[in-house]
């Protein structure tokens, strides 16, 4: 593969992918003048208790429905082939690998606040920069950061939705428009996902 200018690193559970995944990695792209956005699902998070409740195909599914017609959006299996608990720095030195340059990853707020508890952290601020998007309630304290962490806001409207709210509407079987793409919601209402 040849190098790539600009790109970025978007992981997560996407246990669904929803609108605000798809808000941040548009206004990132527009902001940062990115060529390319990469969409990692995690095989495990390290900082969750509990794995996934979709299984890794319909999460894999959903975000393929989601990124449909969008040329600089992309889906990698990265860490989901990988499996086990999926550590960003892993994946970054995998991507400077095969790309080459400096990834940005894509994070909400409330996540660079705990980066001082990520994986070999040190390492993974000098590999990498971050992007944030403002979430209500989170306020950055840059004091608490690692030393050496390059973080830049993404100016966006605060965008409420979680997967956390997508999949306990879809339990109480209520409407998911406006939350997630009709696809998805439409495929989340097909194979029964979320119904407990």
């Amino acid at each position: 593969m040849g190098s790539i200018e600009k790109y970025a690193l978007f992981g997560g559970s996407y246990d669904p992918v929803h609108l605000g995944h798809l808000l941040l990695a548009t206004f990132a792209r527009e902001r940062l003048g990115l060529d390319r956005v990469y969409f990692i699902p995690a095989a495990r998070g390290p900082h969750r208790d509990r794995p996934p409740k979709a299984a890794q195909s319909h999460r894999l599914a959903m975000l393929r429905l989601a990124l449909e017609g969008e040329p600089t959006f992309f889906l990698d299996d990265i860490e989901l082939r990988r499996g086990g608990v999926s550590y960003t720095l892993d994946t970054v030195l995998r991507f400077r690998e095969l790309l080459g340059g400096e990834p940005v990853i894509l994070v909400g707020a409330d996540n660079l606040n705990d980066l001082v508890a990520w994986h070999r952290v040190d390492e993974l601020v000098r590999l990498a920069r971050f992007a944030y998007a403002p979430r209500p309630g989170s306020v950055i304290m840059p004091e608490k950061l690692p030393p050496g962490t390059r973080a830049s806001e993404i100016p966006m409207p605060p965008f409420g939705v979680s997967s956390t709210l997508v999949r306990e509407r879809a339990a109480a079987g209520l409407g998911l428009r406006w939350l997630v793409p009709d696809q998805v919601a439409r495929y989340i209402g097909e194979k029964g996902l979320y119904r407990e």
